[in-house]
């Protein structure tokens, strides 16, 4: 009776400790967020102008207005 307490506590405490797990976000490093600065991605594609990166700035294909 006493190995079969020692055996179900073991297990037990194995299956406690196994189950604690840290989760991480993923980090999609190949794409450019857009909370990201229009001067710091200029700065990571080496263009001359971040006027293409902001938000306000970005011309909308199609429409000759």
């Amino acid at each position: 009776m006493k190995n079969l307490l020692k055996i179900t506590t073991a297990l037990f405490l194995i299956m406690l400790i196994a189950s604690c797990t840290a989760h991480r976000g993923t980090v999609n490093r190949g794409t450019v967020k857009s909370s990201t600065a229009p001067g710091q991605v200029k700065k990571r594609t080496g263009a001359k102008s971040a006027k293409a990166y902001a938000p306000g700035q970005r011309k909308k294909k199609g429409n000759n207005e």
